[in-house]
């Protein structure tokens, strides 16, 4: 064989092969319980493999050789059978098993997002309740700062009143001091002068009773002449 013979069939298989890629299709055994897979494209080839069992998903490689279809099943292996038993669609019963399993799943999809909602509804509710109390909480504290704010100008006003009583107090305790300093003084004032007084007095008797003997005897001899 030459080089341009090998490189001539060589360049024919590669094309075979790219042909075959491109056909490949998925399709699917029909509605009949099982389909044997053989090793060529009639009953006389063997099988490779007992019986694909309806609904299963298979690759084909060639369509069409003399009623038969190359394909190749999901664990890899190759082989022929009768065209008349592919579909392009599911069967019926793996549609209905793939519609259940949706139906599941979207039911289950719904459970979750119903109990989200209902979480979302409590934690609104809840959050709705913590705003109120928020909001008494705030009208609370504003009365009680009012009241806060009406006892400290109170408190002002008392000591401040009380500073001027204190002011006033510590006045009249001066003036007490000074009233019972002048009070002393006139109380000293008074007993000095009744001190006097009666010095005034014993002085006053002395002198009557040294000048009234001088005049008492005259009066007699003159009553006597």
């Amino acid at each position: 064989m030459t080089k341009f013979g090998f490189h001539s069939i060589f360049a024919l298989i590669l094309c075979s092969a790219l042909a075959s890629g491109s056909m490949a299709q998925s399709m699917y055994i029909d509605d009949t319980l099982f389909v044997p897979l053989r090793s060529g494209p009639d009953t006389s080839f063997r099988i490779v493999h007992k019986g694909l069992k309806s609904g299963t998903a298979v690759t084909v490689l060639e369509p069409d050789i003399e009623g038969y279809a190359k394909v190749q099943i999901p664990s890899g292996l190759e082989g022929f059978l009768p065209k008349r038993y592919l579909v392009s669609e599911p069967i019926a019963r793996v549609q209905l098993a793939k519609l259940e399993q949706n139906h599941a799943r979207l039911s289950a999809e719904y459970q979750q997002t119903r109990q989200k909602l209902d979480a979302l509804q409590k934690e609104h509710q809840a959050l709705e309740a913590e705003f109120r109390d928020g909001q008494q909480s705030l009208a609370a504290s504003e009365d009680e700062l009012t009241r806060i704010k009406s006892i400290s100008a109170n408190a002002l006003s008392l000591d401040q009143r009380n500073r001027e009583l204190r002011e006033n107090n510590e006045q009249l305790r001066n003036d007490l001091e000074l009233v019972q300093v002048e009070n002393m003084r006139l109380k000293d004032k008074s007993e000095s002068n009744m001190l006097m007084i009666g010095g005034g007095l014993v002085l006053l008797g002395v002198l009557i009773a040294l000048i009234l003997p001088m005049i008492k005897p005259g009066k007699k001899s003159d009553s006597w002449a």
